[in-house]
């Protein structure tokens, strides 16, 4: 076979009509224009989002949240323009989209409902904010921070170090628990149980002097001593402390147990065992009957 052969033959699977959208035949060829339309827009979106980290994020104090919502926004814009561009680029008139979202719905119909919901809700994360990468957040009993909020789901880290994949419905939807939104500050209940015999104005003080040596418990809101209540063996008490590090709650959770143990041991303050009282009785009698 000739080259001119060759390529009279590559022309013809170019211009092989495939299917019509709204009257108009699309062809390998428009199929391939309208890709390469499609991946010149997402090379230039990412261009243009480093671009904005290294010119205008480092200039300005945005934080890391913010710093994605845009770039999120900026990539759908442009991926959005890039796609009416190439829709208009290989002769498909705009009212011709209308087919395509015919289709798409008589899809959801039949089962897209879930990507669907999903969508929405992404688009809810990235505009509403309840919550942004760097947070962390605790959803359906699992904590970790958010690394990244994608159209359909978000990437969480947990504290193994274990991505989990989330739906965005299940932000919307579901309870979460979002350590970081609004205020940082965060307060930690830490209760402890201490015997009748302890000295209370003893232990009252322990509790303070191990949230004021502290490193990472803050001054302002101060550090608080309650008494709970009375339980079958101890005096149920509470230390409540702020910190300003949501994210290191648990490693400043134990440091505070472990100060308590030691101020208490050193103060002769006791921890007491869980007790229970076991009463022990004789057996009844059994009484004989006679034979006879």
């Amino acid at each position: 076979m000739t080259p001119s052969e060759v390529f009279t033959a590559f022309e013809h699977v170019l211009r092989f009509k495939l299917f019509e959208i709204n009257q108009t035949p699309i062809t390998a060829s428009s199929l391939l224009v309208f890709c390469l339309f499609l991946a010149a827009f997402a090379i230039f979106s990412r261009v243009l989002q480093r671009l904005f980290a290294a010119q205008l994020f480092s200039r300005m104090t945005v934080d890391a949240g913010t710093q994605y919502t845009l770039n999120r926004i900026v990539h759908y814009a442009i991926m959005i323009i890039g796609s009416l561009v190439a829709f208009q680029f290989v002769g498909i008139d705009l009212t011709g989209l209308a087919v395509v979202f015919g289709f798409l719905s008589v899809g959801i119909g039949f089962g897209l409902q879930n990507i669907t919901s999903n969508f929405v809700a992404g688009l809810i994360l990235l505009f509403e904010r309840p919550i942004k990468v760097g947070d962390r957040v605790t959803v359906a009993d699992k904590e970790g921070d958010v690394v990244e909020i994608k159209i359909r789901s978000t990437t969480i880290r947990t504290l193994n170090n274990i991505a989990v994949i989330v739906p965005n419905s299940e932000f919307v939807s579901a309870t979460v628990f979002n350590w970081s939104y609004g205020d940082q500050k965060v307060r930690l209940d830490i209760d402890v149980g201490v015997s009748y015999g302890s000295d209370l104005q003893t232990v009252l003080q322990s509790l303070r002097d191990v949230a004021d040596e502290h490193a990472e418990v803050l001054e302002n809101p101060a550090p608080e001593v309650l008494h709970m209540g009375f339980g079958d063996s101890a005096w149920n008490m509470r230390l409540r402390a702020w910190i300003a590090q949501p994210q290191r709650h648990p490693q400043i959770r134990s440091e505070l147990n472990c100060a308590i143990v030691e101020r208490f041991r050193r103060n002769g303050v006791e921890i007491p065992f869980p007790q229970r009282d076991l009463h022990l009785r004789s057996p009844l009698p059994i009484p004989h009957s006679s034979v006879t």
